[in-house]
C-alpha cells in the first residue's frame, strides 16, 4: 500500500515541477520578454516566485477559476516594464487576489462568450512600474482589479467594440465593471467600478453607445 502521508508531502514539489513543464508555443501579438518561455525562466531563478505563483494558482482552482486565463499570462505586469527598469512578470500580494477574481468571472461569464479566447497582456502592477508606465496613482492595476486583454480570434475592432460594448451595458453593473478602449484591438477590464472610457481615458470619448 502506498505511503500516503508521503505522497501529500510530496504534492508541493509536484506542483512546482509542473509550473515548470515546458511552455507551449507563443501566440501572436506578445509583449517583448513577457512570453511563456520568460514566465518559465523567471520561475527557475526564483524560488520566492516559485512559491507564490503556486499558492496563487492554488487560489484559482479554490475558486474554480483556474481555467479562465493562463497563470503566466495573470502574472505579467505592464508592456512597459523594460523601459521602467520594472519586472516583467509579478505575482500581486495576497490581499489582491479576491479582486482578480470578480473579473475573472465577468470575462469568462460574458466577454469570451462575445468576443472569444482572449490573451492578458498586463495585470498587476506595483506603485513604481505603475507611475513610470504612464498609469494613473489610483489605477485599477495598482491593486489587481484589472487586466488589460486582447482577442486571440480575428474580429473587426469595431465588431469587437460594439460587442464589449453591448455585454458592458447588460452585465457590467452587476460585477461593477470599468470597461476601457485602447488603440488596436487591446481592451481593458476592471471590478472597481461600473464605468466606460476611451484610449484618452476620458468617459466623454467611450466608444460605447447607451
Amino acid at each position: 500500500m502506498p505511503n500516503v502521508p508521503r505522497f501529500f508531502a510530496l504534492l508541493p514539489a509536484l506542483a512546482a515541477a509542473m509550473l515548470l513543464a515546458a511552455p507551449a508555443p507563443a501566440g501572436d501579438g506578445m509583449p517583448e520578454g513577457q512570453a511563456e518561455a520568460d514566465y518559465h525562466a523567471w520561475l527557475a531563478r526564483s524560488p520566492a516566485a516559485r512559491a507564490q505563483v503556486l499558492a496563487f494558482r492554488q487560489f484559482l482552482e479554490m475558486q474554480k477559476l483556474d481555467d479562465v486565463l493562463p497563470t503566466w499570462q495573470l502574472v505579467r505586469t505592464a508592456t512597459m516594464w523594460r523601459e521602467c527598469s520594472g519586472p516583467r512578470f509579478e505575482a500581486a500580494p495576497f490581499a489582491e487576489w479576491q479582486h482578480i477574481a470578480t473579473t475573472l468571472r465577468f470575462v469568462r461569464n460574458h466577454v469570451e462568450p462575445v468576443v472569444g479566447p482572449v490573451e492578458a497582456l498586463s495585470g498587476y502592477r506595483n506603485a513604481a512600474l505603475n507611475r513610470c508606465s504612464g498609469g494613473s496613482p489610483a489605477s485599477a492595476h495598482r491593486h489587481f482589479h484589472a487586466l488589460d486583454l486582447t482577442p486571440l480570434r480575428p474580429i473587426a475592432r469595431d465588431g469587437m467594440i460594439r460587442s464589449l460594448c453591448a455585454i458592458h451595458r447588460f452585465r457590467g453593473a452587476g460585477y461593477d465593471v470599468g470597461l476601457g478602449f485602447y488603440s488596436g484591438r487591446r481592451f481593458h477590464v476592471d471590478s472597481r467600478g461600473f464605468r466606460k472610457w476611451g484610449s484618452d481615458g476620458k468617459s466623454a470619448t467611450s466608444p460605447c453607445i447607451v
